[in-house]
């Protein structure tokens, strides 16, 4: 969304975990002789066969060609989040014998262990290596122990690190066999969202692979799972496969379960059609100042533009109203709280609406996250509001080099905002409104283009709100993308599209209610919407934004979406009569614009 004002300067702050709570680690900086009988017992310890033999938490490690020990290729692992990129391999071991563990490592606190010993389970670790630096521990196996978790990982916030030439040296254990298929495949919970399933155990199974439609969407240690980010209404077909160092079983007996009806972010008690605008509460632009008791009863939904950060990396957002200078009609803040008041008393959501074109967010750290959520409630309870708009744009989301995939994101500021927000959906409850106003290059574009590619080069901005709005899918009430301020954007007719009259929105909306495989990949399908939770976002008037759309031409948009009348030549996938309604920046152009924008709404629907 666009604004006018004062420059606003930003400073980053970079949190920096203390060496000192690694302190109980030791370094063990030789290794004992082992006799001629010992081998290594890792597989695929130098990762020439990618990660062939080793489980990254949150697809949290790669083989990569630079920086290497020796051969082609060794391990890189990216921390991001609450995940210290923890790449482990179960390995087959005799009981009450010794082990020698080493790996070359190179980067920022990386740890080498192992677990599951019988006895002491021991670490070892090194700070931050420029070179590298072979790490080395033993250990002793219990009298019953039969296999053992070898590690490596980095620590919280740090950046990647690198590890070649793992090695376990020492007797090995009975031959493993490939795991049974397991049995007893069943649902235990639904929701519009996500389907809980068990089986029984399997003896010798170290890990679960959970199939949907026959692709692997999810595994687990122990005998169940939740698969997450589905359709309301949608029958599934699942299986599930047991895995350990020999390899994997086949596949179970499939199952099907259906998903139950609509989701937890409902309408929040939304009209069947609603009118969304943002109201400039904390500006003046030459549209003027417009005071919250003076917007007229159309508006369903204000959000209150904008809370901003008081630096870029911060998370600590500030609201407050326009200064007198240079509002000079600007209600006083007891006035401003008695007119929500009076909104909501009438059946109206007020929300605040965080970020705008000034406003730039990076929840890059836990610190920043942590922030975001204490500010921004402190905002929500001082105005007594019912929920928040998520506005983020410019450089505020992005994804890092290697986060391919929508449905498990590994950025620190995409991951941190998630669960921002799904604190504040606890913290408020089912009543709480979410909504989202992202632009076209951060939603639609991930069509054609996600974050920089596989072979990098891209921008990291593409398609990066798509796995927040997946993540939240189920609190969210409404999302409005900007369907302005765009270049032309590729439609699931495989033909790009202009902004400006009803093909633009037709087009864009088709895309969020219908669902589309993210960058092409057909094994990546980001899941359609409720019509229910999608608005149409457009700019009131052409002082507005780039990209305004006449009365005439919304209209079209409506009756093609709603009816599947006026089409044009573009034919969408489903006729969406449950679409909520349309939002505009801004409720002051409208006013600017003598309440055009809103007037054709009410008009449309008969309000």
């Amino acid at each position: 969304m666009e604004r006018t004002g004062p420059t606003v300067r930003f400073s980053g702050l970079l949190a920096v975990c203390s060496a000192t709570l690694l302190a109980a680690a030791t370094l063990v900086a030789s290794a004992p002789t082992v006799s001629a009988a010992d081998a290594d017992l890792v597989r695929n310890g130098g990762f020439e066969a990618g990660l062939d033999g080793w489980n990254c938490a949150n697809q949290s490690g790669a083989a990569v060609t630079a920086p290497k020990r020796s051969g082609d290729y060794a391990l890189k692992a990216t921390p991001a989040g609450n995940d210290h990129a923890k790449c482990s391999q179960t390995i087959t071991v005799k009981p009450n014998s010794t082990y020698t563990l080493s790996a070359w490592v190179q980067g920022s606190h990386v740890y080498l262990g192992a677990s599951g010993t019988g006895t002491t389970d021991v670490s070892t670790w090194t700070q931050s290596p420029a070179a590298w630096k072979q790490l080395t521990t033993t250990f002793a196996t219990g009298p019953s122990t039969t296999s053992v978790s070898v590690y490596t990982h980095g620590w919280y916030g740090t950046p990647d690190h690198y590890v070649d030439d793992l090695t376990l040296i020492g007797p090995g254990g009975e031959p493993v066999v490939i795991p049974a298929v397991p049995a007893g495949l069943k649902t235990t919970a639904l929701t519009s969202s996500s389907v809980a399933l068990s089986w029984n155990a399997v003896s010798g199974a170290s890990g679960y692979n959970v199939y949907r439609g026959g692709t692997k969407v999810a595994t687990a240690t122990g005998p169940s799972a939740t698969v997450t980010g589905l359709t309301p209404s949608t029958a599934y077909s699942f299986q599930v496969s047991a895995t350990n160092a020999a390899g994997e079983s086949a596949k179970s007996a499939a199952i099907t379960a259906t998903t139950t009806e609509g989701g937890g972010g409902g309408d929040t008690k939304l009209p069947a059609r609603a009118l969304v605008g943002y109201l400039h509460s904390s500006f003046a632009n030459g549209s003027g100042y417009t005071r919250m008791a003076d917007v007229p009863d159309s508006w369903d939904v204000i959000n209150l533009a904008f809370g901003e950060p008081t630096s870029v990396t911060s998370g600590d957002i500030r609201f407050a109203l326009c200064p007198v200078a240079e509002c000079p009609n600007v209600e006083s803040e007891a006035e401003f709280k008695a007119a929500i008041k009076a909104k909501q008393a009438a059946g109206k959501k007020v929300l605040i609406s965080i970020g705008g074109q000034n406003g730039q967010v990076q929840l890059a750290t836990t610190a920043a996250r942590d922030a975001f959520v204490t500010s921004v409630s402190k905002i929500i309870d001082t105005y007594g509001l019912d929920g928040l708009d998520i506005d983020f744009e410019g450089h505020s989301l992005s994804l890092n080099t290697g986060d391919t995939d929508f449905r498990s994101p590994t950025s620190p500021v995409i991951v941190n905002l998630i669960s921002a927000v799904k604190s504040l959906k606890a913290k408020y409850g089912s009543d709480f409104v979410l909504t989202m106003a992202p632009e076209t290059f951060f939603v639609q574009l991930g069509y054609q283009f996600y974050g920089s590619g596989p072979w990098g080069g891209q921008d990291p901005r593409a398609g990066a709100y798509l796995p927040v709005i997946h993540a939240l899918r189920d609190d969210l009430t409404l999302l409005h993308v900007q369907d302005y301020n765009s270049g032309p954007i590729m439609g699931l007719d495989n033909q790009y599209h202009s902004m400006g009259g009803a093909d633009f929105h037709i087009a864009m909306t088709d895309m969020l209610l219908a669902g589309f495989p993210v960058a092409g990949d057909t094994g990546k399908v980001f899941p359609g919407l409720r019509p229910d939770q999608v608005a149409i976002g457009l700019p009131a008037s052409t002082q507005a934004g780039n990209g305004h759309t006449t009365p005439a031409e919304v209209n079209n948009a409506l009756d093609c979406l709603i009816k599947k009348t006026s089409c044009g030549s573009y034919q969408t996938h489903g006729t969406w009569s449950d679409l909520r309604g349309l939002m505009t920046w801004s409720i002051n152009w409208d006013r600017f614009n003598n309440w055009e924008f809103s007037r054709n709404f009410d008009g449309y629907f008969g309000n």
